[in-house]
This record gives structure tokens, sequence and C-alpha cells, in this order.
């Protein structure tokens, strides 16, 4: 809905036709109340405060440039009035300079502009009685106590009309409108309202004047400080009930007041903290499960008996190993594996195996039981309809409709900013431009695997290895650990650099892209920084999950990776130790870092701020200017937090196969970020302008995504970085006959038959080793998970049947596995209802009551008006007939 509204425009910069014309704001000095939120008259409620620097006290830009803009905030403060909206401007207590103008929108204007943003509002209270849970006990004792802060009153809502004004529930003109929806509704026109055209482009919105430095600052006020209850009476407090009762430390382990956050600021932010709870809640039991798996680990290594052949100094104390790289590195023990074979024990058990598929079927579970939750939010905080009536065009889309089509629906004409061909030229730059930065993160990755690749020999020729020699540090410190650990960290430095520029270009290419409503641009640049972050992130895993040490060669015929680098096999304990390692580096250095990010930044800034603030002048400081002295919270909003979550969802699900502890982790991680973000939002940044947001958008596509991934990955870590698969063929093929010795299935000599043997004569000169050999063997061993033929087989080096069973057994346990839990996925899909049967119950009677309400009431008006009209025309009639009878 396009709104025509009467507004006096600068034309190409120039001066002002007739400068008496413009309309000002009243001026008022502050009345000494800092916690009053309304005009100096004590009746006007401010629901948006603007502020800005007086010009003529500017000394950093040049007279003319003031002038312009002086010109184009009086325009726009005019055009406000126009619009209906009142204005009064109060000069800063601190700072002479800045000036705050405070906007209060009437009871007329409200209803106008709910009207035309489709503004749902009550209609009378909610009359279906719902029988409560059997968990509601329990959950009793972990809500905020409703004696502090209420529950809110459930009603039957409806599209705000004028001309049915009477059948709204409204007790109190002032309270209909509640302070969350009367600074959307004045934000809405900030947006709208023009001030400048040039070649024929308006120029309009607050956002562009706070870009160019006109305004300094937009933003409704807090209704009281968070540290102690607002003086007046009147005021409900809400900003120190949520930071007493939702944001303090203390309420750890409390469920969030959601309806009261939705009420204070607006469906956008409530719904993230409601998706952020519940999966923290579905952690639990993740957690719980993970654990029980690492226990089970833990307590069953000592019956490892692979591990215990590998630390037998009568077993592997006897076995050499080959050396890992060209020349610089030397002859090795496997018992230097002793340790690092213990670790793997405990990671690689049967039980990663049930926790894999645990957390296929438990991703499935959270998925769609959040469905149902936020089919049940959408129905309680009215965004059911929300982008079929309510939502309305970008103004930087509106700013470019210069071309005319017509619509194939409406046959009318209507602008777009762009033609067919147009659209299609932006979608090919977009989309070869996101790629090209996808290169560009591949390409960094590379650039690691070649420092792993090159850097390994530095670290094999300092830390020399020896067979013999007892040193404790040479247990913990191998190349391949030095290595793993080094590149962990500068793969870290890189991924936290290179999200920086690619936020900045994602950005870029969606404003290029021009989305037709907010939503479409969130979810736009959603797609393209969760596909950035995604390679970013997670590239360097899958190259150590399914890729490093799988293209090795042998010892005689080593593959080299772009024809100079040997490419690196796993550490002597196994990929899937650093591949744990890799992940717990980047999991725990980007908390770290978010956390410094987003917490400890704007906390140093307001310190600084208050602290300067305090410095200059101890006077009474009004609301607004305590509120401006606040940090803003930006232009996309939770956007980092919802893609700070979701690449952790990520790490839980994906890996989960290495790592049973990452949902224990990720779950205390949640019960911090969850406070952590609430204690931002109510006590470091200016309160948010409420919107409305119908579900948390391209987000839930994404998590499918990962969540049908996540199989693929963790049945694939199983099978090629696990060890796992071999020692089951080992154990129920390859110990008895034919193939094995022994009476009966068992693991021991397992280490013996896994690792390949090689003649140390077959070296060739390029990759044999400096170090002279001694004793008297002529072989050494392969890296194990190798099964190739001993020298002097007519098919030495080669493949033997053993790598051929493990192989088709790998294929067969992945796709028995992927099976099995796609099918559980598909039956839990099917089964689990999207809408619960009790928001259905509530969706019919509220059609119900509306067209009970509004249409039949008009019906009835209409019925009876006819009625009237027909008995004046039937009297007419009869009196006409009796006069002529007469």
């Amino acid at each position: 809905l396009v709104l025509e509204l009467n507004q006096v425009i600068i034309p190409t910069y120039g001066t002002v036709p007739d400068q008496q014309n413009l309309h000002t704001p009243e001026w008022a000095d502050f009345d000494d109340k800092p916690d009053s939120l309304f005009f100096s008259d004590g009746q006007r409620r401010i629901d948006f405060v603007l502020v800005y620097e007086d010009e003529s006290k500017k000394m950093t830009h040049k007279r003319n440039d003031r002038k312009k803009q002086k010109r184009k905030r009086q325009v726009y403060e005019s055009n406000l009035i126009n619009n209906g909206l009142q204005l009064e401007a109060t000069r800063s207590v601190l700072d002479e300079k800045l000036i705050f103008v405070k906007v209060h929108a009437p009871w007329e204007v409200l209803c106008m502009y709910a009207e035309v943003m489709h503004i749902k509002l009550p209609l009378q209270p909610n009359d279906l009685k719902m029988r409560d849970s059997a968990f509601n006990w329990f959950s009793r004792l972990f809500r905020v106590d409703e004696k502090i802060i209420k529950p809110e009153q459930e009603f039957f809502t409806a599209p705000f009309q004028r001309e049915h004004l009477s059948n709204f529930y409204m007790q109190d003109k002032d309270t209909f409108f509640n302070p969350a929806t009367r600074s959307r509704i004045v934000h809405f026109i900030l947006s709208r309202v023009e001030y400048a055209t040039k070649n024929n482009v308006k120029k309009f919105g607050i956002n562009k004047l706070l870009d160019t430095g006109i305004y300094k600052a937009a933003f409704p006020l807090h209704d009281s400080s968070f540290r102690h209850p607002s003086t007046d009476p009147d005021c409900p407090s809400e900003r120190y009930l949520l930071y007493r009762e939702w944001a303090h430390p203390k309420n750890i382990f409390k469920l969030q007041p959601l309806d009261f956050i939705r009420k204070y600021c607006g469906e956008k932010i409530g719904i993230y903290f409601a998706w952020l709870g519940f999966y923290t809640n579905m952690l639990i039991v993740a957690a719980v499960v993970g654990v029980g798996c690492f226990l089970y680990g833990c307590l069953t290594k000592d019956n490892c008996t692979w591990s215990q052949e590998v630390c037998d100094p009568n077993i592997g104390g006897n076995i050499i190993m080959c050396p890992q790289c060209d020349k610089a590195c030397t002859y090795w023990n496997l018992t230097i594996t002793c340790e690092s074979s213990k670790k793997l024990c405990i990671f690689d058990s049967f039980g990663t195996l049930v926790f894999a598929v645990f957390m296929g079927i438990w991703v499935t579970l959270f998925l769609e039981f959040w469905k149902r939750r936020q089919a049940e939010l959408e129905y309680e905080w009215d965004t059911v309809e929300y982008l079929e009536q309510e939502e309305q065009v970008r103004p930087e889309y509106e700013a470019q409709c210069t071309h005319v089509v017509m619509n194939e629906i409406t046959q009318q004409e209507e602008h777009v900013p762009y033609t067919a061909c147009g659209k299609c030229i932006r979608m090919t730059f977009c989309t070869s431009a996101v790629f090209f930065w996808i290169l560009l993160i591949i390409a960094s990755v590379i650039g690691i695997i070649v420092y792993r690749l090159s850097v390994f020999l530095v670290f094999s020729a300092m830390l020399s290895q020896h067979i013999s020699g007892t040193e404790a540090i040479r247990k913990y410190l191998t190349p391949q650990t030095a290595t793993s650990v080094t590149a962990s960290l500068i793969s870290f430095i890189v991924i936290m650099v290179l999200n920086v520029v690619y936020e900045k270009v994602a950005i870029l290419i969606t404003d290029f892209e021009l989305p037709r409503t907010q939503t479409d641009y969130e979810n736009s640049l959603t797609t393209k920084m969760f596909l950035f972050q995604f390679v970013n992130y997670y590239s360097s895993c899958f190259y150590i999950a399914f890729f490093k040490g799988k293209f090795v060669g042998h010892p005689g015929n080593p593959v080299y990776w772009l024809g100079k680098y040997r490419n690196e096999e796993c550490d002597p304990g196994g990929c899937l130790l650093e591949l744990t390692t890799q992940l717990a580096i980047i999991v725990g250095g980007k908390a770290i870092w978010n956390n410094i990010q987003e917490v400890l930044l704007p906390w140093v800034k307001n310190l600084i701020g208050r602290y300067c603030a305090a410095a200059r002048s101890e006077k009474v400081v009004p609301r607004w200017e305590q509120d401006y002295h606040l940090q803003p919270i930006g232009k996309l909003g939770l956007f980092y937090e919802y893609l700070e979550m979701v690449i952790q969802f990520g790490f839980v699900t994906l890996f989960v196969a290495s790592f049973p502890l990452a949902p224990l982790l990720a779950l205390i991680n949640n019960m911090l970020e969850i406070r952590l973000d609430a204690w931002k939002l109510t006590t470091q940044f200016r309160r948010v302008v409420p919107q409305k947001a119908q579900d948390i958008g391209a987000w839930q596509p994404i998590m499918q995504g990962i969540a049908i991934l996540a199989v693929v990955t963790n049945a694939m870590i199983i099978a090629f970085t696990s060890d796992m698969i071999p020692r089951l063929v080992y154990y129920w093929s390859f110990s008895v006959p034919p193939y094995g010795s022994h009476s009966s299935h068992t693991m021991k000599g397992y280490i013996n038959s896994t690792l390949s043997v090689f003649n140390i004569s077959d070296f060739k000169n390029a990759s044999k080793p400096f170090s002279s050999w001694f004793g008297n063997q002529m072989t050494c061993r392969q890296v194990y998970r190798d099964f190739r033929y001993p020298p002097g087989h007519q098919h030495q080096y080669k493949h033997n049947i053993y790598y051929w069973h493990v192989i088709a057994a790998k294929l067969a346990f992945i796709i028995v596995m992927e099976h099995v839990i796609y099918f559980v996925k598909f039956i839990i899909s099917y089964v689990i209802p999207d809408v619960s049967q009790k928001t259905k119950s509530k969706v019919k009677r509220e059609k119900y009551v509306t067209q009970k309400l509004l249409h039949e009431n008009d019906l009835k008006v209409v019925k009876k008006t006819m009625g009237k009209i027909a008995d004046k025309i039937i009297k007419g009639v009869d009196s006409t007939f009796r006069s002529k009878a007469e």
C-alpha cells in the first residue's frame, strides 16, 4: 500500500522557496525529571527520539555543507509535523551542541497507520479452556515469579480498522497501543518521510539521514534504569524487571519470560530468544547422552586390546615404523603412539557409533518440535499472516522504483526498480560474486594445507625422534602434533580475519541485489553469509576428516601434492584425534572471540562514555540523554547472534562422532549466551525498534540442510576417519581361519596384521632418510589402516584382500546407517505434526470470533438500515394509494 503524503520537498538541494511554510518543533527546557517519558506538559508520551548536532556549532564541516544539512533536517522535521507527528526539542544537559527532538504520535495518527500496517489488536479475551500439560508442575519450578512479572492475558486479535473501533477490546486509549507498537508505527513514518529530491530521485527516510550524519541517532526510549525502578509510579519499569528476572546471572537456570520480552523488544527479538532457549533445552538430552558415551569410553579404555598391544614393549616396542616424510624424518617406534592410542580408545569406541545414530535422530526431533513451538508463537504473537498482510516494502526498494510493468494478477501498472532483464543481470552478477569469494576461501584453506606440508619437515628436523629414548616430552610433542596445533591456530586466525571481509562483501552484494522487503533482504544476506561461513569454518575440518592421510601411497612410492609436497599422514594416534583438536581450537577460540567482541567492547565503550560524562558534569541527566550514550544495536540486529548459534549447531551435529562432549560444551556456552545477550539488550544497548517476525527466517532451511548433511558426515567419519570398521572386520573375519590363526574371535594380533611391511632397500633416493639404519631388521612398517602385500610377494605393495574387505564393509556401513537414520527421520517428521491440535483450535476460534464481531455485525447493521428504508418506502406507497383512493 503506497501512502500519498503531503510533504515539502527541497528541489535539487536548492533553497526552500518559502522558508516560512516550514513547521518547526516546539522548544522546551529539561524539567529535572530524569525518569520522565513525556513531553514537558507531562501528557504526551515520547515515542521516539532524534538526536542531531547544532549546525551552527559544528566545526568540522564547511559552511555551505552545514547550511544544506540544516535545510534538509528542517524540511524533514516539517514533513513529520505535516504527517501528524508532534515534535519537541530540548538542548542537551551535558553537551550544548547536541539537541534532542522528541517525537509523539497522537491517537489519530496511531489509528491511521495501524490500519495501514495491518497491525493486529485485541478483540476480546481468549475464552478457550486448555488443559495444562502433565509437566506443568515441574516447569513451574523454573519459571519467573508470576507475582513479579504477571502472565500476559491472551486475546483474540484482528487487523485494526478504524470503522470497527468499537468492536476492539479497549479499556483505555492511552494503553490500547503499547509502547512497542507506538515506537514501531513512528519508525514506519520516519522511514518514509521525504526531505529532498535530486535529479527527480526522491531522498527520504531516517536511515539515510543517519548515514549522512544529519542526525547522530534515532531510537525509542527505555522506560527506566536497569538498576532501579522508575520514580514515576505509573511507569511499569519493564527494563528493570527484565534485567532483574531475566538478564541477571542468578537466573541462569530459570525459564525466560518470553511474552514479556516480546512485549518490550518486539516479536523479532522474542522469537530469537524463544529459539535459543528451545535449542538449549534440547541440548540437555544430547549432552547427557554424549557424556554417557564419553564415560563409557573412559571406563572401557583399559580393556582396549589393540591399545595394549601398541603400549606393550614386547609387541609395539619391537615394531619399527617407516619415516613419515622425505629425508628429514627418521624411523620411529610404535610405542611413541601409546598415549594417543589410549586417548583414541575413549573417542573411537562403540559408544561413539551409538551417539552418532542418536544425534541423527535428535536433530530431527529438535527441528520438528521447534516447528510446533514456532506455530504456537506465531498464533500467540499475532504473526500468522504477517508476511501476507503486514510487511511493508523497504524504503531503499521504493526509492529505486523507476520502471513501470503490468501486474499479471491485478492487470494494473506498478513501479519496480528493474526490468526482467535487469533482474537477471543482477542475479547473475551476485551469484558470480558469491562463488568467487567462496573460491577465495578455498584458496586460503589450500594455503593452510601447504603450510602443513612444508612446516612438517621443519618440525621433523627440530624435534628429532629416535627409536631409543624415554623423555616424557617425546610422548606428547611429536612433529605431527606440533604441525596440527600450529596449523589449527593459524586457521582460526585466518577465519576470524576473513569473517570481517566477507561480512562487508555479503552486505554489498545484497544491497546491489535490492530485495523488496526486509525479510527478503535478511534471508538473502543470511544465505550468502552462511555459505561464506560454512566454507570458512568447516573446510579445514572436512579436510582433516575425509582427505588427510587418505591418499599418501606407500614409503617406496609416496604421493606428492602439487608435484613438490608429500601428502601428509595422520597423527600417530589417527586423524580422529586431530579432528577433535581442530574442533576444540575453533569452537573454543570462536566462543572467546565472540564474547570479547560482543560483550567486552560495548561495556568498555559505555564505561568510557559514562566516565567522560561524569567528569564533565554532575547534573541530573534525562532519560533520552542517558540512552543516547548507550551503544546502538546495529543495522543487522540479531543476525550475528543467529549466525553464531547456527555455526555452533553445525559443529555439534556435523562432527559429533569425533567429539561426544560437543553438546555439553554447547549447552554450557548457550546458558551463558542467553544471559549475556539479555544483559547486552537491557544494559549496554539502546532500546531496539520493535519489529515483527513470523519465524526464524532462512535459518530454518539452513538447519534442515545441516541435519541431512550431518547423517552423511558422521557415517563417513565412523567409516573412514575412525578405526572402528577395520577392527570389526578383523574381529569377525581375519582373526579366525581361513585368514587368521586364532581359534575364536579376538582382537589379539590386530596391530601386527594391519601394519604393512616395507623393505628399506626399496626406498627411492628422493625419499630415503638421512639417518642411518641400525639393527638387524631390514624392514619397517607403514602407517596402519593401509593393507598391502609384503615385499617378495608377487603383488608386493599392492592392496591385499583385507583392504577390499574393509572398503566393502565401510561402504555397506555408510549405506545402512544413512538409510536407517533417514527412515527414522521420515517417520518422526510424519508422526509429529507441524501445528498442534491446541493451536489449530485457537486459530479456528479466532477466525470465528473475528467473522462474528467484524462482519456479521456489519451485516446486521445493513439489514437494519435496509429494513428501515423498506418501511419508509412501504409507508410512502401506502400514503400515495390512500390519497388517490380518497
